[in-house]
């Protein structure tokens, strides 16, 4: 999400006024009037975008847009300027800037284009894979695949400890301690999980790590469970 935006413009009165108005509207903002000082804060990070003027005094805005791209610097950034020609709006988009802002414009439209931002940060980034206990399926953008009510069993308590192994006997004591039988049968369910994980990318695996067990690898930090939903969210 775009939450908190650096604002690039050499006039304290149009700053001062983009940050009373993006306030109102749930964004928290700071301000620089400096190209060489943005270029050092946006390097810092912290900010989700930036609202770079074209003109900003003796600088250039379009210089500040493509030496931030040249520095790896990523986050959504929106061009504001009184110039709306074509060649102009084009320069802008062509050093970089995601989006052309021309001046006047309302804080609507500027509100509009900075969701717009927000949908392709959110449409970039990697999207979960996703367990639901209701229909045993561990599913991703990338596919889906359907798991026993073991393998779904042994899959969730993986994902209750990510990046810790867990023994073969205490996997045992988990998921089969009141079923007759030997360890073996998690180095069988190991497997069957592993094929099935195998069949589409989820991003994540099965690791075997010598003397301690098995753990899963690539899971997202943490996961929820709903009560209507009942889904693991990994990664």
């Amino acid at each position: 999400m775009i939450t908190r935006l650096l604002i690039v413009d050499d006039d304290p009165e149009i700053t001062s006024a983009l940050s009373r108005g993006l306030a109102l509207h749930g964004y928290e903002t700071e301000t620089e009037n400096r190209a060489d000082l943005a270029l050092d804060r946006l390097r810092t990070g912290g900010f989700s975008g930036a609202i770079i003027d074209v003109m900003l005094g003796a600088d250039s805005g379009l210089d500040l847009v493509r030496s931030a791209r040249l520095a790896g610097i990523t986050v959504p950034i929106l061009m504001l300027s009184a110039l709306s020609d074509v060649e102009q709006r084009t320069a802008g988009l062509e050093a970089g800037a995601n989006d052309y802002v021309v001046k006047p414009f309302t804080f609507d439209e500027l509100v509009a284009r900075l969701k717009v931002q927000e949908i392709r940060v959110r449409a970039a980034q990697p999207q979960p894979a996703r367990m639901d206990d209701r229909t045993r399926m561990l599913s991703s953008p990338a596919g889906e695949v359907t798991l026993t009510e073991r393998e779904y069993a042994l899959l969730a308590l993986l994902a209750e400890n990510p990046g810790t192994p867990l023994s073969r006997g205490a996997i045992f004591d988990a998921l089969w301690a009141e079923d007759s039988g030997n360890e073996n049968v998690v180095d069988v369910y190991i497997g069957y999980l592993r094929r099935k994980l195998a069949e589409v990318d989820f991003g994540f695996e099965i690791k075997t790590i010598r003397s301690k067990g098995f753990c899963l690898e690539g899971i997202a930090p943490g996961f929820s469970h709903g009560n209507q939903d009942h889904g693991l969210h990994l990664s």
